[in-house]
């Protein structure tokens, strides 16, 4: 059994963090809840018009990820003690200071505020950290049409908020992993690497880990 009840993985855009979750949790037999960002209508409208529509964009993923998070992290399943989740709420505000102007800032903070109270806390947060340069990459690969035109400064930006948030978090462990280097998509070696942090026990707060590179004999 794990450690942990309530795990979440986090990064940017295109870190590999759904990627991991889905497995992880199917190796340990946990409920898998995923961010359900394909189906907003907002989304690619943002990549066209981001002053048009980053206020929407923001206020649906909130209310979405209120919505799914308030239903499924409560709802206790004994088949699936464990939830595993391919975000923390707390990103809302994190890409809404990046996205929004500053009083929409404020009214968004303020609305975020009344219900963050109201949803359980991650007991671990796994964060794959990534240059925004892989970042690009990992988003170019995978080929979604609307993301194509992400510049290296938004995911910079986005990056640092992360951290920002992180310096002020001491109600969960909160691992920071570098994956630059680290292919647990196609080398399972690496990925159990991963997987072992997450069996280890932690203090609450801030914890900077690391695993060695392994090779991926698939390829030589």
């Amino acid at each position: 059994m794990s450690l942990y009840k309530y795990i979440c993985i986090e990064g940017n855009i295109g870190a590999g963090k759904t990627t991991f979750a889905t497995k992880y949790a199917k190796d340990v037999n946990a409920r898998l809840i995923l961010e359900k960002f394909a189906d907003n209508p907002f989304l690619p409208k943002f990549y066209q018009d981001s002053k048009r529509y980053s206020f929407p964009l923001e206020l649906s993923f909130m209310a979405e990820r209120y919505r799914q998070l308030k239903t499924e992290v409560e709802h206790q399943d004994l088949f699936y003690p464990i939830t595993v989740s391919d975000y923390v709420f707390y990103k809302c505000l994190i890409f809404a200071s990046v996205n929004l102007e500053e009083d929409e800032v404020k009214l968004y903070k303020t609305l975020f505020q009344i219900i963050y109270q109201n949803l359980p806390t991650p007991d671990i947060i796994l964060f794959f950290k990534r240059s925004p340069e892989k970042l690009l990459q990992n988003i170019k690969k995978r080929g979604r049409s609307y993301e194509q035109n992400i510049q290296a400064s938004y995911l910079e930006a986005v990056n640092d908020m992360y951290f920002e948030f992180f310096k002020h978090q001491d109600k969960s462990r909160i691992l920071i992993l570098d994956t630059n280097e680290l292919d647990f998509h196609n080398n399972e070696e690496t990925y159990q690497k991963i997987k072992n942090l997450l069996d280890q026990p932690y203090e609450l707060g801030l914890h900077y880990v690391s695993i060695e590179p392994s090779v991926n004999h698939n390829s030589i």
